[in-house]
């Protein structure tokens, strides 16, 4: 079932461009980030209720995803973070294949330790992060819904 409601972009300029060109295109064009392929997650505000999408790097395993809460190694986790935590429903985008998906954050062990790994491979900038920030940085697996 998708999401439903009122889409707000996000303020980063350099982030709604990607989405706006990605969906535009059915993910042929602003489909990666450094030359490294991404997806976007579309998920409801967990204050205003809206719609936000946001471009993520694309880590994918026998057909679910992983999403980071990076933020860069900022000490704060980002926005989208709590997005999921209260709506785990979110859609993904990749390329042109859309589907309804699942959040769940991994706790720490072996689970987010493979998708770390897996993570790291597809964008090795998510090891230093991690060295910037005391937080464990989170770990989402998408799961496909029905």
């Amino acid at each position: 079932m998708p999401l439903e409601g009122e889409y707000e972009p996000g303020t980063a300029e350099w982030a709604r461009t990607q989405v706006e060109k990605f969906e535009a295109s059915d993910g042929a064009e602003a489909n990666e980030l450094r030359g490294k392929p991404i997806v976007v997650v579309t998920n409801v505000g967990a204050k205003s209720g809206k719609l936000r999408k946001t471009p993520v790097m694309r880590v994918e395993h026998g057909g679910e995803y992983a999403v980071i809460a990076s933020k860069g190694g900022a000490a704060e986790h980002p926005t989208w973070y709590w997005n999921l935590k209260k709506n785990p429903h979110v859609e993904l985008q990749d390329g042109a294949k859309r589907g309804d998906f699942e959040a769940r954050e991994l706790p720490a062990g072996p689970e987010r330790d493979e998708w770390w790994a897996r993570a790291v491979e597809a964008w090795p900038d998510y090891a230093g992060y991690q060295t910037k920030t005391d937080r464990l940085i989170p770990v989402f697996v998408l799961t496909p819904i029905g």
